[in-house]
């Protein structure tokens, strides 16, 4: 009974309990989709304010500036490197196992697809970069624009530097807020399993079994290569830089089961925050690498999107050479850094990315939308898993981490 008492434990309850709600009550998904969203907007609601005072605290706490640009620059050229070699990996497998090779596509309704396809050309990617400066900050603390948050609050801790000793009192008040933030968010962390059960009741109730049946080798193949990608391309990095990723998976596997229960990364952003830097990690590092990873670090999505891609190519027997799959790549490498840690951003690039290359009829989005709730789960852990490591990876790199401290905690 002990057990019962252990987070991660009561999350993977939640989980399988609905999945089999989801299974044998299917009307139930409505109501399962209002308590994943509750939850996952109790989560949200102390995002903006944990990112920015994290953030404020972290750089005023370091008091050098060309750090601050040390670690953003490093943090940007490993995100880039890492999510460009996801691209070529999935497209490399995509082109083994054609998974797309014999799907029947006459009689797929399009309609569904038409409403993301909208979507994708209402995003502007020339305008990304510049959509990064907030026109009005409440705005985008209200909207919870993570990406805007963070430039809003790498300024106001230069402006709190600047004034030196007459900011102190500042600076103490804002650590009493996080510190209350934080309990807020242990608060919430315990409903967490009622949050996983109507994720996955709402999954499995309004999409089914059935769904998964017709593009089964395409969802095999995608997990099969999150897979490899964990253990094989992060598994090294982290070798490579004297740290265990298993022993790190151990160590925020209660945040892994709420990513997959509620099918979102942005549910645990303020709780993997909170476990870096008790780990060791700088606050700093921690402050500028996680939210700006949230943008920026997309394996999971990065992988999807160059296998989907493909996928269709091949259901369309779209004959791709190797200067168009290069081509791709280039326009992923741009597309994917819009795609939010949010279930359903991912579904949206990709119609633009489509939409952009011309060369794919639109009309077979319509194949992926039954199965891209499940597709979901995996990208969001694998986004989650890059960005914790990334993370890990600047600390080290920086000398920005208490290994005594890590050792003992992670591998505790």
């Amino acid at each position: 009974m002990k057990y019962l008492k252990i987070l991660y434990v009561q999350v993977l309850i939640g989980i399988l309990l609905g999945i089999v709600t989801g299974l044998f009550f299917p009307a139930f998904f409505p109501a399962g989709k209002l308590i994943s969203d509750t939850f996952i907007n109790m989560i949200k609601m102390v995002i903006a304010p944990i990112i920015f005072f994290t953030i404020v605290l972290g750089i005023t706490g370091a008091g050098n500036m060309k750090k601050v640009g040390r670690v953003g620059g490093k943090g940007i050229l490993y995100f880039e490197i890492v999510s460009t070699l996801a691209l070529i990996i999935g497209l490399f497998i995509a082109n083994v196992f054609k998974p797309g090779k014999g799907i029947y596509i006459e009689g797929v309704s399009a309609d569904k697809a038409a409403e993301y396809v909208e979507k994708g050309k209402e995003m502007n990617w020339a305008e990304f970069f510049a959509h990064i400066v907030p026109e009005n900050i409440i705005g985008a603390f209200a909207k919870g624009d993570i990406i805007q948050i963070l430039f809003f609050s790498i300024l106001f801790a230069v402006g709190l530097m600047k004034l030196k000793g007459a900011g102190e009192g500042l600076v103490n008040s804002f650590t009493t807020i996080n510190k209350v933030l934080f309990n807020i968010l242990g608060v919430v962390m315990k409903l967490s399993p009622i949050g996983a059960f109507g994720g996955m009741a709402y999954t499995m109730g309004k999409f089914g079994i059935s769904s998964l049946l017709v593009l089964g080798k395409f969802m095999l193949t995608f997990y099969i290569t999150v897979i490899i990608f964990i253990f094989v391309v992060l598994n090294a990095i982290a070798k490579y830089y004297g740290f265990s990723l298993i022993k790190l998976l151990n160590y925020i596997k209660e945040e892994i089961f709420i990513v997959i229960g509620a099918s979102s990364s942005e549910a645990v952003l303020p709780s993997v925050m909170q476990k870096l830097e008790k780990a060791g990690c700088d606050k700093t590092v921690v402050g500028l690498i996680i939210p700006t990873g949230y943008s920026f670090n997309l394996d999971g999505t990065t992988i999807y999107l160059s296998m989907a891609i493909l996928f269709l190519a091949q259901v369309f027997n779209v004959e791709l050479s190797m200067s168009q799959q290069i081509t791709i790549v280039g326009i992923l490498m741009v597309t994917s850094k819009g795609a939010a840690g949010v279930t359903g951003s991912g579904f949206i690039v990709l119609a633009s990315t489509i939409a952009a290359l011309k060369i794919i009829p639109l009309e077979g989005l319509a194949l992926l939308i039954g199965v891209d709730r499940f597709m979901s789960e995996a990208r969001s852990v694998t986004n989650f898993i890059g960005n914790a490591v990334a993370t890990v990876v600047i600390a080290r790199s920086e000398k920005a981490i208490d290994m005594d401290t890590y050792k003992k905690v992670v591998g505790g």
